[in-house]
């Protein structure tokens, strides 16, 4: 589906220069002399390139629709992650880096959303949040106002996350995967 230049919006997947982009962020400027412009931040999401470009309202690009399928994660076999269909149980290979900073908080049995272009997985997207166990909290130091404070703590999947000063080594709690930040006790 063409859409013009200053249609775009963050999120969105454009073909564009024979490869696929998705919108990180865009800005409407409109200056003094000339026409208005779009000035869009792209990655590409098979080699991670990213880019700046211009689109005029008069530019047209093509937006790419994604098709979106449920995998199983199973196991890890050295960089690569092996995944199952759910409907076909057919498991496929992907490398570890296509998740990026998410990496760590891939679990065994975890249900993920593969993105797919033309039949192959570009994209992983995990569970919002997890529910993770502390395996390392500071002590509290005294004096501190508890509003707002926060100490460092390791996870159980190595992960270094700011937590309330209430919580301890042992504690279930809920974190935002792509925050990396806490949410809350796990109930």
């Amino acid at each position: 589906m063409k859409i013009s230049g200053v249609d775009i919006r963050p999120g969105n997947i454009l073909e564009y220069e024979g490869g696929i982009w998705k919108v990180a962020k865009i800005q409407h400027t409109q200056p003094g002399k000339g026409g208005a412009y779009m000035q869009v931040e792209m990655k590409n999401l098979q080699d991670g390139r990213k880019t700046n470009v211009r689109f005029r309202s008069a530019d047209t690009v093509e937006r790419v629709r994604l098709d979106t399928k449920e995998f199983q994660f199973l196991y890890e076999d050295g960089e690569m992650l092996v995944f199952m269909d759910n409907d076909t149980y057919e498991q496929i290979n992907l490398p570890s880096d296509l998740l990026g900073d998410a990496r760590p908080f891939l679990q065994d049995g975890m249900q993920v959303t593969l993105e797919l272009w033309e039949e192959k997985p570009i994209s992983v997207e995990l569970p919002s949040q997890i529910e993770a166990t502390i395996v390392q909290a500071d002590a509290v130091v005294k004096g501190q106002t508890a509003s707002s404070s926060y100490k460092p703590a390791i996870l159980d999947n190595g992960v270094r996350i700011m937590v309330p000063p209430h919580i301890e080594s042992g504690t279930r709690i809920v974190v935002d995967v792509y925050e990396q930040s806490y949410v809350g006790k796990a109930s």
